[in-house]
């Protein structure tokens, strides 16, 4: 077996906040939140992300490409229907479902994502 050279592996610490870089979906000044995205190759929002809401942000209006899954690792978030997904959750969205969150705790999630985000405009 040969090593992993240094260009092949990147490590970051989802508890160190300069890890992070801000979130903001195509301009929209979603603020408050930042992300995780290890794979060099990976589309943004696509595949596996660490994405981080400070207390009293949101996620900007969308609708998604393909099933989305996360874990909420700490906080809550809540969803514009109200359900409250709580540290421990596992969470699937189908396909087309649309929505937004925010969270008044602040949250840290652990997001897979078939596809990318589409955003919403306000007359949708």
């Amino acid at each position: 077996m040969k090593p992993i050279q240094a260009t092949e592996r990147l490590v970051a610490n989802i508890y160190d906040k300069t890890a992070y870089i801000p979130y903001d979906p195509d301009g929209s000044s979603e603020t408050g939140t930042h992300f995780i995205q290890l794979n060099p190759d990976a589309v943004r929002d696509v595949g596996f992300y660490i994405y981080r809401m400070e207390p009293g942000s949101s996620s900007t209006p969308h609708r998604h490409g393909g099933a989305e899954e996360f874990l909420i690792i700490q906080g809550e978030l809540i969803d514009n229907d109200g359900t409250v997904y709580k540290q421990g959750d596992v969470v699937w969205l189908a396909k087309g479902t649309e929505h937004s969150s925010y969270t008044e705790t602040g949250c840290l999630i652990a997001v897979y994502a078939e596809s990318t985000e589409h955003p919403l405009s306000a007359f949708e």
